[in-house]
């Protein structure tokens, strides 16, 4: 077990459930992609920095994708705000 997560297989795991969740929700509901982007974005852009973390990357590489997080979670949140 600590190899699956040493290796960062663990949050690749996690991406590809946040893409099955993403087909779902485009195949069965009909959303459009900035409705997934801004949905499973910044989850995913977690996730990567998680899996930066998990395998021992630079600072730099974790602390990207978290920053890009942000703008992803506050376009969803205006578009929540309008709709």
């Amino acid at each position: 077990m600590e190899e699956f997560f040493a290796s960062g297989h663990a949050a690749d795991l996690i991406l590809g459930v946040l893409l099955i969740e993403a087909v779902w929700l485009r195949l069965s509901r009909g959303w459009t992609i900035a409705q997934l982007a801004g949905l499973l974005g910044p989850a995913a852009l977690i996730v990567l920095g998680l899996r930066a973390a998990l395998t021992g990357a630079d600072w730099w590489w974790i602390a990207l994708p978290l920053a890009a997080s942000l703008p992803l979670h506050l376009m969803d949140l205006a578009a929540r705000d309008r709709g």
